[in-house]
């Protein structure tokens, strides 16, 4: 069906992340991936979603030394162990109030999502609940998977036939795979499409490790930001919620790129590992 064409994991949630050519797959996700994330005293998870806010996140990065302790490397380059009190006085003068980097996941917790201005990017009930916070931006509130700092699925896969697609239908945007943040890129050798629409409650071997194809994965505001290299641009977004809106469960038809999986068998993927889809049992 495909090939394993890049590999992504970040360690700390909504920083860059890194690149790999192979990854242990656990019963979690990708071993290393939003093993840390960034909180304020109030209980919100650091979020690139709400960019007024958190937005400054994506100008660290955040990567695992050879040691394997997570490194914040930060916009003017001091490199700082996760575990650190240096790298929370850092952030904390980066994001203009005090926060503080965390591999416990907090049992009350809050995940803000900017209200997006393009059609499917929010679910209508959601976006019932809206309300505008001190920073001006209209916002919705939620929370992250229990015991995690995912926001829903273990691990994002997209395929280079979707982002063939978009760029198709918006030639002048840059579909770079690092804008939707995927843990695993497929080439399917397909056409532009959305192949990975029909995959939906299949199963997925890549390499060592199965996965089972959960959900749609519901786009946000994310790839709109800059990222490394890649400049801000707000029509990724308007192209995909022209091309591309889906029922995702009983949320109604939103904007979507790529998919969410589980882990169903541990083992190791590399870059090159055949991508095999299978029925579920």
């Amino acid at each position: 069906m495909g090939t394993v064409t890049a590999l992504y994991r970040y360690p700390v949630k909504s920083m860059l992340g890194e690149t790999v050519i192979a990854v242990a797959v656990t019963e979690r996700g990708f071993s290393g991936d939003r093993v840390y994330a960034v909180l304020d005293d109030a209980g919100a998870v650091g979020s690139a979603k709400h960019p007024p806010k958190w937005g400054e996140l994506l100008r660290c990065r955040s990567r695992l030394d050879d040691s394997g302790v997570v490194r914040v490397v930060l916009p003017d380059g001091p490199a700082l162990s996760a575990e650190g009190r240096d790298v929370d006085v850092r952030l904390s003068q980066l994001l203009g109030r005090k926060v503080f980097v965390t591999a416990a996941v907090p049992e009350h917790n809050k995940l803000e999502r900017a209200v997006p201005d393009y059609d499917g990017g929010v679910p209508d009930v959601v976006g019932a609940t809206a309300s505008v916070d001190a920073t001006g931006t209209s916002i919705t509130t939620g929370s992250i998977a229990p015991g995690t700092f995912f926001d829903f699925g273990q691990v994002h896969l997209v395929t280079t036939a979707s982002l063939d697609r978009l760029r198709a239908v918006y030639p002048t945007g840059d579909f770079d795979a690092r804008r939707f943040r995927p843990n695993l890129v497929v080439d399917t050798y397909e056409g532009p499409g959305f192949p990975e629409d029909a995959w939906l409650g299949c199963h997925v071997r890549a390499g060592e490790a199965l996965f089972r194809v959960v959900v749609s994965t519901p786009r946000c505001v994310v790839p709109t930001l800059p990222h490394d290299e890649l400049p801000p641009d707000p029509g990724i977004m308007r192209a995909v919620a022209r091309d591309h809106r889906v029922p995702v469960l009983d949320l109604g038809r939103l904007s979507c790129l790529g998919v969410y999986l589980d882990v169903l068998e541990a083992g190791t993927v590399r870059v090159g590992d055949a991508v095999t889809l299978q029925e579920a049992a």
